[in-house]
């Protein structure tokens, strides 16, 4: 047990004194760090297809706060065998082989410990290790699963510095396996539909959008084991859980299938709520990670991305997810709705000189729309998903999309350059705050490729034809 505490917060010490791990330059007032060349023997992944799978076999890493939910979603997705089960504590790990046998589905062999995540990943008959674990071990195991020729899905943050994201690209591409980070909130119902209401061009051209994560931990704080989680933001400042707000913002302008983020700003406030929880629950007078947390990003086609951070103070909880379009606007939080200039939906709706850009459409305008323009995905398995649950049911949809893709041999929704981008933006916004809010630059983890897939887009089987395109026919 020592020892596992004492990998995780060297690891996390290391990233606090080294959050900008590479060597860097500034070029006409921007910190430029690094990008190092792709290694002989790497190639891209940009829509890496592996061979088709008729059962994909699973093996679990961190059974203790998300894993038990993950374990028993798998349940109910055809096409998947749970081979194996790993957590530091063997409790945890009995209390999820309990989720399968009341299923009726054959016992898991069982890991604990210090090094049983090892031995999980050493095993012949696992084609995907799913990893629940602190942020801090996420890298570490995800390069020795990979290195193990398996696929890996990773909680968010994929990675914490630039130097672990860069692992995470560099063994993917050595590896030619897949790594995903398992970013749910690109699945919830509201995003899905509002994708794919931009896909059809209903917004314009899309100039600007935010994402946020806005939700009060204080309650939470304690079910962290050891207290990582607030030891990690006690001594780390910046953005550090960018992914729920970024991830759907990203997938909305074709980041890397058409766009890139170019260079971000980040500015914060004092620490005064986090700082107390931290005085109370740690004994410590320091806190690194501002109470809020804002940060500006702006890609090569000259879009922006308002990204914001809030765990500590008393306010209702909100992802933002904002789009606003030369010819429409949606909104989800506080209050979710669509707004557009009325010829665009001159075809949708039979009064349409009734609406105007300077308010939401009515509900039931609202409802027609988002049934009409409902994602193909959830049309296929909402009904499902809101059944087994999970977030919603945004979780059974990435996970059911994880196996789906697996199992045709398809480009997953996001591969290991999404990883490395959206997880980066904690150490940028650090590198951004420790000097006085300059701009950062945000590298291209992809090395020039980012404009070979021309639109973001969700791979499915028509006809045995995926109908992502495959960059290597570009």
């Amino acid at each position: 047990m020592k020892k596992f505490f004492y990998l995780l917060f060297s690891v996390a010490t290391l990233l606090v004194t080294g959050c900008c791990d590479r060597g860097y330059r500034t070029i006409d007032g921007v910190v430029v760090f690094d990008v190092p060349a792709r290694a002989t023997g790497q190639k891209s992944v940009l829509g890496l297809r592996t061979a088709p799978m008729d059962s994909v076999r699973v093996g679990f890493i961190g059974l203790g706060m998300r894993g038990p939910s993950a374990v028993r979603r798998f349940t109910h997705i055809e096409g998947v065998k749970i081979n194996a089960l790993c957590d530091l504590k063997p409790e945890r790990v009995a209390h999820s082989q309990k989720i399968l046998t009341d299923r009726g589905l054959p016992a898991a062999a069982e890991y604990s410990g210090e090094e049983g995540w090892r031995a999980l990943c050493e095993r012949n008959d696992i084609d995907l290790i799913y990893i629940c674990t602190p942020w801090q071990l996420h890298v570490p195991m995800a390069v020795y699963a990979m290195e193990q020729g398996k696929h890996v899905a990773i909680e968010v943050p994929a990675a914490t510095s630039l130097e672990e994201c860069w692992q995470l690209v560099d063994v993917a591409e050595r590896t030619q396996r897949h790594c995903m980070m398992l970013e749910n909130c690109v699945y919830d119902f509201f995003e899905l539909t509002t994708l794919n209401m931009a896909q059809q061009g209903l917004f314009g051209e899309i100039l600007h959008v935010e994402g946020s994560y806005i939700h009060n931990l204080e309650p939470y704080w304690d079910a962290y084991q050891g207290n990582w989680r607030l030891a990690y933001n006690q001594a780390n400042r910046g953005d550090v859980y960018a992914t729920h707000g970024l991830g759907p913002a990203c997938q909305l302008l074709d980041i890397h299938r058409g766009d890139k983020m170019n260079y971000l700003v980040a500015v914060d406030t004092k620490s005064v709520c986090g700082a107390e929880i931290a005085r109370k629950k740690m004994g410590v007078d320091e806190f690194a990670n501002g109470d809020h947390t804002l940060t500006l990003i702006k890609t090569e086609q000259g879009r922006t991305i308002l990204l914001e951070h809030n765990v500590y103070t008393p306010r209702p909880y909100s992802r933002m997810y904002q789009l606003t379009g030369t010819e429409g606007f949606a909104n989800k939080y506080p209050v979710s709705g669509y707004a557009f200039q009325p010829k665009q939906l001159a075809d949708e709706i039979p009064d349409h000189e009734n609406l105007n850009s300077h308010s939401f459409v009515p509900e039931e305008v609202k409802k027609a729309l988002m049934e009409r323009y409902r994602h193909p995905i959830a049309r296929e398995i909402e009904e499902k998903a809101r059944k087994v649950g999970g977030h919603g049911g945004m979780d059974f949809i990435m996970d059911y999309r994880l196996i789906y893709c697996l199992r045709h041999g398809l480009p997953l929704d996001q591969d290991v350059y999404d990883a490395a981008e959206w997880s980066c933006i904690g150490a940028l916004t650090a590198a951004s705050l420790e000097r006085n809010g300059q701009p950062v630059a945000i590298p291209d983890f992809t090395r020039g490729d980012w404009n070979k897939i021309k639109g973001y887009r969700h791979a499915t089987i028509e006809k045995n034809v995926a109908t992502q395109p495959d960059p290597a026919k570009k």
